[in-house]
């Protein structure tokens, strides 16, 4: 899963990305999904979770980021300052098949070792 803040802005650093990786590992924990990896980058969120077959992607992306989004913008004032919902109404989602669990889950981790550009640049 993908997901990103309101206008792609660069909120999610220091405490505030701290505090998302507890609420997605303690909504994973309430709906017993595992987390196999996860980075929270400044302007986006790459969540590779094991979860329930029968539970359908947008239920679980929406447990997500609705959870995150009441409780951060609670906590954090300037979240609900600076933007008017937390996070963008779109995500991306896919399932693991046409490539191994192993190539997603190295692709999330190494996401931090690649230079972090701001939208639109080449």
């Amino acid at each position: 899963m993908v997901w990103c803040p309101k206008y792609r802005r660069p909120v999610l650093v220091g405490p505030v990305a701290e505090r998302l990786r507890d609420l997605i590992g303690q909504k994973c924990d309430e709906h017993g999904w595992s987390i196999v990896a996860l980075e929270v980058m400044p302007d986006h969120v790459h969540l590779f979770v094991r979860a329930d077959p029968n539970a359908s992607p947008s239920y679980i992306a929406n447990q997500f980021k609705g959870f995150t989004s009441r409780v951060l913008r609670d906590e954090f004032s300037h979240l609900r300052s600076r933007l008017p919902t937390l996070w963008s109404r779109s995500y991306f989602v896919s399932s693991v098949g046409n490539v191994s669990a192993v190539t997603i889950q190295r692709y999330i981790e190494t996401q931090w070792e690649r230079p972090w550009r701001k939208r639109g640049a080449s």
